[in-house]
């Protein structure tokens, strides 16, 4: 065998054996909704048939509430986004809470559509089954999009609007979750299914923090197991593919509804830029910013957070 041959076949071997090596350490095999509802799903979660799908739901508070509030997580994210704020709320507000097609332990829509008109169908089907016709609604990043998307559709349901660095516009982000990357590149999203090390979920969730010191290995154990949810890394490409920001921003001039808009001054994802946007565009709208918290500020600050939220829902301490 010639010797640039012998060198070719021998690198070749060397790349072969190095993904060998990465596959099997990172291998990270899908799992069941049984052995993950152990740890995720404990009391007061409940899971409800809607739309061919077990939805993984959590709704607290006093049923006699007449407009409960419906709280809408992003992406890559579930209903425990927002533990800080319902804690906080229950005592006076019915607070509604569910894991989104794709995410956590609801898991993938099994017509595998994402469009941000079927996630507002899915909400309002979600709703109609707890039989809520009217609901202040909520919504984090992709959560946001969906929540005023929801608003725009059926207004005369939407008694509130609090969108919390939310998208739906257009933007260009100066930083973006590793995770969100990869699922965004063809070639390398095929690989979240059987790997996924434990580190990019880390630098992910990092990432969206204002202060990443903030980012516990329970908060990172969460974001790792859900992830591994049967369909959820298959789901997650998908939802890049079909999710895109943009097609109803002419619309948002439409909202009539009282609306606060929370955003981290350190998102480096959706830019306050975008809240700005949103405060122009809503007649009548109120923007909070809060300087030190990132891309979730519901769950990196929920008790800054919440205490704008009650002011705005006329909440008495």
């Amino acid at each position: 065998m010639p010797a640039p041959l012998k060198i070719l076949v021998l690198l070749f071997t060397v790349i072969i054996a190095s993904i060998g090596i990465a596959v099997t350490a990172y291998w990270a095999p899908d799992r069941s909704v049984e052995s993950l509802s152990v740890r995720w799903a404990s009391s007061p979660s409940e899971f409800i048939a809607v739309a061919g799908m077990q939805v993984h739901l959590r709704d607290e508070g006093p049923r006699d509430d007449q407009t409960p509030l419906v709280l809408l997580h992003g992406t890559s994210s579930s209903l425990h986004t927002w533990e800080g704020w319902t804690q906080v709320l229950k005592g006076q507000k019915r607070i509604i809470r569910f894991d989104m097609p794709a995410f956590g332990l609801t898991g993938p829509d099994p017509d595998g559509d994402y469009s941000i008109e079927s996630y507002v169908a899915f909400v309002t089907a979600v709703l109609d089954q707890l039989d809520v016709q009217s609901f202040a609604i909520a919504g984090n990043s992709l959560g946001g999009y969906i929540a005023w998307a929801t608003a725009l559709e059926h207004p005369e349901r939407v008694s509130r609007l609090i969108l919390v660095d939310a998208s739906g516009y257009p933007y260009k982000s100066s930083s973006v979750p590793l995770a969100f990357r990869i699922a965004r590149t063809p070639v390398l999203g095929s690989l979240l299914g059987p790997v996924l090390p434990r580190s990019i979920v880390e630098n992910s969730v990092a990432n969206v923090y204002g202060d990443p010191t903030k980012v516990t290995p329970e908060l990172v154990d969460r974001y790792y197991d859900l992830a591994t949810r049967v369909g959820n890394r298959q789901a997650l490409v998908q939802r890049f593919n079909q999710t895109q920001p943009g097609p109803l921003a002419d619309r948002v001039v439409e909202l009539k509804m009282p609306t606060l808009i929370i955003w981290g001054g350190k998102d480096y994802l959706i830019p306050l830029e975008q809240g700005k946007r949103f405060n122009r565009e809503i007649a009548g709208s109120q923007l909070v910013v809060f300087p030190e918290l990132g891309h979730v500020p519901q769950e990196e600050g929920p008790l800054q957070t919440v205490a704008v939220v009650k002011t705005f829902l006329g909440i008495s301490n």
